[in-house]
């Protein structure tokens, strides 16, 4: 399912919603663990895992971006800057598992939204994927079908 984007007071709100039968302790390992998270975003690293901590951002040119948590309650919710956004992932136990969300802050839409909303999306189901002990066939192939996806969501508000 696509995520939901909506028009905020400044700039734009992109929600991404999963159902997962899985702990929420076990899909905030996944946020929180740097062997975890290498598994499904190989850039990023968590520094110091705290609010006012770090989490670093690896750029693959022998630099690396450092983001700042924003907000941290254990085991329910992680936001940390993402370059001139934000990104904050927030976790609610269900009787079966737990509901996930991804809330990226958006300032302005710009020619890379499309991709980071794609990337984005790919990467929640990749952690589903992997919680559920099974992977997708190809995360490329995946990212193509769904950067069409939000080119087209992404394109009704270039005409705002």
């Amino acid at each position: 399912m696509l995520a939901v984007i909506q028009k905020a007071k400044e700039g734009y709100v992109a929600t991404f919603e999963r159902n997962l039968n899985h702990s929420d302790e076990k899909v905030w390992a996944m946020l929180t663990e740097n062997e975890k998270l290498r598994q499904w975003f190989p850039e990023l690293r968590v520094e110091d895992l705290r609010k006012g901590g770090a989490i670093k951002f690896d750029m693959q040119d022998g630099t690396f971006e450092e983001m700042e948590i924003l907000e941290f309650k254990h085991l329910s919710v992680l936001e940390y800057t993402w370059g001139h956004d934000r990104v904050r992932f927030e976790l609610y136990p269900t009787m079966t598992g737990c509901n996930f969300s991804l809330i990226e802050e958006i300032s302005q839409i710009t020619d890379h939204t499309r991709k980071d909303l794609a990337g984005w999306h790919v990467c929640l189901d990749v952690i589903s994927a992997l919680l559920d002990g099974t992977t997708l066939e190809s995360r490329e192939n995946e990212w193509k079908r769904w950067y069409e996806e939000y080119t087209q969501l992404i394109e009704r508000f270039s005409q705002d």
